[in-house]
């Protein structure tokens, strides 16, 4: 079954769920064109995200969910606000949504966690979750090691014995890679980096102009020695950041360069200190665009590539 039949959306798509820019606004935009829009709960305390909800709901009859970050210390609470609130679907990221599942689940609601690697996903399998989202290195913001080529089949052979399906994250841009994803069975995918470029992302003009300029090399990981790895754009905060880890600095020197820096990106548009939070595809990005035609070049493109690709094996 394709994620748009197990979602009820119009495009097997899911909004990644990104920090301090996947507001309720966003995530209804992102609805109402045609994939299930996510508000990203990380830099949101409970109260906030209930506001962003409600927002949300306001603004599209569509489904849509939330991405809650395991590791914020309103976890606890938020968990339970999407239970009030009636949320369709959660994502979750940085820890085992384990203890909250069941509540969930008696709500009816849909639970599919990200994972960076097999082991997680075989962990999470017993726990009733709808799916698991397999998201590879090629990603923007937190990384795990394994490329989404590499992982994507690997959680998809582990899951089959538990008949959980799996989205593919990581590096999808195009037609060619949503194709690829479906390939390596994927039932759909999650997407971020692409949708930074869309007119209704709410990044500030900064941002975008340093996405739409940046080349396929342009994005580093930071954080590997310290095992919080997040790949963004380079530059002088990136430098600075990468140096003093060469040079062994402890981690709380290096949360130093970070401290504000996503909001300082997002909000000021500092693209010299703000950390521009992106994937590997940023390379591919040419120009902004409405969501409505992100989502159809990206299902049109996987079509075309398809039967571009069944013309060659007939041959």
């Amino acid at each position: 079954m394709r994620l748009d039949t197990i979602l009820g959306t119009q495009y097997p798509f899911i909004q990644g769920g990104m920090a301090n820019i996947a507001t309720g606004e966003f995530a209804a935009a992102v609805s109402n064109a045609g994939a299930l829009g996510l508000i990203g709960a990380g830099g949101m305390d409970a109260e906030t995200l209930r506001s962003h909800i409600r927002r949300c709901r306001q603004l599209t009859d569509k489904p849509f969910g939330v991405n809650i970050m395991l590791m914020n210390p309103a976890a606890p609470e938020m968990a339970k606000i999407v239970v009030e609130e009636q949320v369709a679907v959660v994502t979750t990221g940085a820890g085992n949504p384990g203890a909250y599942v069941p509540m969930w689940k008696e709500a009816g609601i849909k639970v599919f966690p990200v994972v960076a690697a097999t082991v997680l996903a075989r962990r999470l399998a017993g726990l009733g979750v709808d799916g698991v989202i397999a998201e590879g290195t090629e990603s923007g913001g937190h990384v795990g090691e394994m490329t989404t080529m590499a992982l994507v089949p690997q959680v998809v052979d582990a899951m089959k014995e538990f008949g959980i399906p799996v989205i593919a994250a990581g590096g999808i841009a195009d037609g060619r890679q949503l194709a690829a994803a479906f390939a390596l069975g994927a039932v759909g995918v999650q997407l971020g980096t692409c949708l930074l470029a869309s007119t209704e992302c709410p990044i500030h003009e900064n941002y975008k102009q340093a996405l739409l300029a940046a080349k396929d090399s342009d994005t580093v990981v930071t954080g590997r020695n310290g095992g919080t790895p997040v790949r963004v754009l380079k530059n002088k905060m990136t430098r600075a950041y990468l140096s003093r880890e060469k040079a062994g600095a402890d981690k709380m020197e290096l949360e130093q360069f970070t401290l504000g820096s996503l909001r300082r990106a997002v909000f000021e548009g500092d693209t010299e200190t703000g950390s521009l939070m992106a994937g590997q595809v940023a390379g591919m990005l040419r120009e902004v665009r409405p969501l409505a035609d992100i989502f159809e070049d990206l299902w049109r493109g996987c079509g075309d590539t398809v039967a571009r690709l069944d013309s060659q094996v007939r041959e």
